[in-house]
């Protein structure tokens, strides 16, 4: 019942947030049991690797883009977590959801930062980097203010961006002859292989399909199984060729 001093202002922030618990209710029941925990666990071991790629960076420029790398990976999983593991007001519910959202275009620009300052120089690794972080830019402010965007539009701007690097391949080719060939080879593997597995992730996530255990492991989780592949095979690609700079 409302308090007969309540302005209608406020009756109608109360009926917002009742709305906002009974929501929450709601998707607790449905919510597979397991969402958020793989981010969850992924976040601190994500940091503490971060710190160790940072750290065994043996120039200027190898640790900017390794911090590029580690603190986009640690900010996409830690606030995923928090997103994905709470049940909030649909305020904190909102705000939660643009940030959870627009942090993969951070992760992909993240991502592309090392991979260029590593293999890339001159023209072509300032373009790429402009270019990926201004779309990462834009893509943040489209996902802020534009919350209820359909999976079919967004899902298919953060593939794109991903794999804007197919128009450097001469480019990256040309750097890997900087590192040993085992290396050279081992890296650029590793990159298509971590862009194929976010590609899948995001097929997942777009079609929602497959979903094995609606109640315990879901199609969400597959999709944020496929990421947390995805980034450990760029960790490790970003940390073969850094490492061999030595």
């Amino acid at each position: 019942m409302d308090h007969p001093a309540m302005t209608p202002r406020d009756r109608v922030e109360h009926a917002v947030d009742r709305a906002g618990e009974v929501m929450a209710d709601k998707m607790a029941e449905i919510k597979p049991r397991l969402r958020g925990w793989l981010h969850a666990a992924t976040a601190p071991i994500a940091g503490a690797a971060g710190i160790v790629l940072v750290a065994m960076s043996p120039t200027a420029s190898t640790r900017i883009g390794s911090a590029a790398f580690a603190l986009s990976a640690l900010l996409v999983f830690t606030v995923s977590a928090i997103y994905h593991r709470g049940t909030w007001s649909p305020r904190t519910w909102a705000f939660l959801r643009r940030f959870d959202h627009a942090n993969i275009f951070v992760l992909i620009a993240g991502t592309y930062t090392p991979y260029a300052l590593l293999f890339l120089d001159g023209t072509a690794r300032t373009t790429l980097l402009v270019v990926v972080w201004c779309a990462a830019v834009a893509g943040v402010v489209f996902r802020v203010f534009w919350t209820d965007a359909p999976r079919w539009l967004y899902t298919p701007m953060y593939i794109a961006l991903g794999w804007a690097a197919v128009f450097f391949i001469p480019q990256f080719m040309e750097g890997a002859d900087r590192f040993s060939s085992g290396v050279a080879v081992a890296t650029l593997v590793l990159v298509a292989v971590g862009g194929v597995l976010y590609t899948l992730g995001g097929l997942v996530y777009g079609l929602k399909r497959p979903n094995p255990s609606p109640h315990w492991f879901g199609f969400h989780e597959v999709f944020h199984s496929f990421t947390v592949l995805a980034f450990a095979a760029h960790y490790i690609g970003v940390a073969l060729a850094t490492y061999s700079l030595r």
